[in-house]
């Protein structure tokens, strides 16, 4: 038997009814807040992740699906979808636009990782992008999006972490003092701490290990460090989210694994298992669109598993039935073909009609009419039916007034 790759779900007919909740709830909302979708390539070039996400990161290192096609380029499956908005923004010509360019897509995304639970190889991500304004209520709208997203799901369970993390200005003076303390301390590091040290000195907050990252507490902090314009920015932001009544929790190590942000960054974290765990992550990004080949544009975005978040609605699952309006009970000696043309009928009138394919007894198609959760189980005999509708006696009708009397 042929199985699905490790790393890979599928999310099965009874899955689908919350999986679409939840992504509805997104594009309905993303609406109301002026986001419109956009679609990228599941696969683009190397280089765009290798320049924006930094040779130093994880997932440049460890976790991109990259292959040569039959031509010899270097392509890469999408590990994440910021970029990949970033560089349609700058071949499409977006700058034109009105600013900000307010985008949002639901997306696959590639990552060569551990599977765990929540966690896969393939997997879903909800990414809002707001690119064009370095105004710092656009970041907190967007925080504010997404903390609305939640509570429109019901989920009760997180809280929002934030830190700024400067920009090419003050960032620089910041990293000599903690490389300094760094290789004051190496021996609190462990191999992992040191090989982000070696690369990118700020993602040794990043690291998994326990041990360092309370070690870690002690070292430098970047909000010590930020220049004028980045601390009044971020006061901004946090005022922003203040007058929105979101709360967060300053996070002073906060930083996020990719090189293309400043300022800004912020994390949603809930409970699973004990742990926390992070259910949505974003940031600022202005260098990112210059990065890339366009002109100097700031942005500001993130992304969302729909995996994770699922697990943070365990237990809380509003509820959610995908019910059939019509069923049609026709026992061996029916005339079928009579009944095609109203189940047709029915259809385009945009009710969910059905019948039996399984050759059920009257009373087997009777049971699963029930299962289907139909509205109306027709019982045809001859050119008469009887219905059963839920809540009310059984009646019954021509079949030639049926659609009429259901669905006029």
């Amino acid at each position: 038997m042929i199985e699905r790759p490790r790393g890979t779900h599928d999310v099965l007919p009874d899955e689908q009814p919350l999986w679409r909740h939840v992504t509805g709830t997104a594009e309905a909302l993303c609406a109301i807040y002026g986001y419109r979708p956009i679609q990228t390539p599941v696969f683009e070039d190397t280089e765009l992740f290798q320049r924006t996400s930094g040779q130093g990161s994880d997932v440049v290192q460890k976790e991109m699906y990259t292959f040569a096609d039959r031509s010899g380029r270097s392509l890469t499956l999408r590990p994440e979808a910021t970029a990949p908005i970033a560089r349609a923004y700058v071949e499409h010509g977006m700058h034109r636009l009105p600013q900000p360019v307010k985008l949002y897509t639901i997306a696959s995304c590639y990552r060569y990782a551990t599977p765990q639970r929540g966690r896969y190889r393939e997997h879903f991500q909800l990414s809002v992008e707001a690119i064009g304004s370095d105004d710092p209520l656009v970041d907190a709208e967007i925080v504010q999006l997404y903390d609305e997203f939640l509570r429109r799901l019901g989920v009760t369970e997180y809280q929002l972490e934030l830190n700024s993390i400067g920009d090419r200005n003050c960032r620089p003076a910041y990293v000599e003092k903690l490389v300094q303390w760094l290789d004051e301390h190496d021996d609190v590091l462990d191999d992992e701490a040191r090989q982000k040290r070696a690369t990118t000195p700020l993602r040794v907050f990043d690291v998994d290990n326990p041990r360092v990252r309370e070690a870690l507490q002690a070292a430098p902090k970047i909000g010590e460090s930020l220049c004028d314009e980045c601390r009044e920015h971020f006061s901004a932001v946090r005022a922003a989210l203040d007058a929105y009544g979101v709360g967060y929790t300053i996070q002073p190590t906060l930083v996020r694994g990719l090189d293309y942000y400043t300022r800004t960054t912020w994390e949603f974290v809930g409970p699973e298992g004990g742990a926390q765990s992070t259910i949505s992550g974003g940031g600022r990004y202005d260098y990112l669109v210059e990065e890339i080949g366009g002109p100097p544009t700031p942005g500001v975005g993130f992304g969302a598993g729909i995996e994770r978040l699922l697990l943070a609605l365990a237990g809380r699952e509003p509820e959610l039935t995908e019910g059939i309006d019509v069923f049609f009970v026709c026992d061996a000696a029916a005339d079928r073909e009579r009944v095609l043309p109203l189940l047709a009928e029915l259809r385009r009138r945009g009710l969910k009609a059905d019948l039996d394919y399984a050759a059920r007894s009257r009373k087997g198609q009777i049971t699963q009419a029930g299962r289907l959760g139909a509205g109306w189980t027709v019982i045809v005999d001859g050119a008469q039916a009887t219905v059963r509708e839920q809540g009310k006696e059984d009646w019954t009708t021509p079949l030639d007034a049926l659609v009429e009397t259901i669905a006029g």
